[in-house]
């Protein structure tokens, strides 16, 4: 049976299942018109109101959850290290070069004082 040809037995059972609830038909010319026997009908109707009911429960609002992708997740971690390494690294270029100057300087001083001047 292709998928369409279920739709479409789907769609005769809920019309019969309405017409039955909203009282145009009984029950049982309901399940002769389905060609099932009542109790059969009667799973049926307990099935789709059941679904309907879960169809009409409250969702949470918004867009759905995106599903996690667990090794993205572990990359973007990394790469939050390894851009705190970087930060870091380029701190300490910048107090090590301060700390060059700061000697040079110092030497330079000495070198004056030790000149006279």
């Amino acid at each position: 049976m292709t998928p369409e040809e279920k739709k479409e037995k789907a769609r005769k059972r809920a019309e019969v299942i309405w017409a039955v609830r909203s009282g145009q038909i009984t029950a049982v010319e309901g399940a002769i018109r389905l060609g099932v026997s009542r109790k059969t009908y009667y799973k049926w109707e307990e099935r789709a109101l059941a679904g309907m009911v879960q169809a009409l429960e409250d969702e949470e609002s918004g867009r759905p959850e995106k599903p996690v992708d667990q090794e993205k997740e572990e990359l973007q971690q990394r790469v939050t290290v390894l851009e705190k390494e970087v930060e870091t690294a380029k701190q300490s270029e910048v107090v090590r070069n301060m700390l060059s100057l700061y000697e040079e300087r110092l030497k330079a001083k000495a070198g004056r004082k030790k000149n006279g001047s």
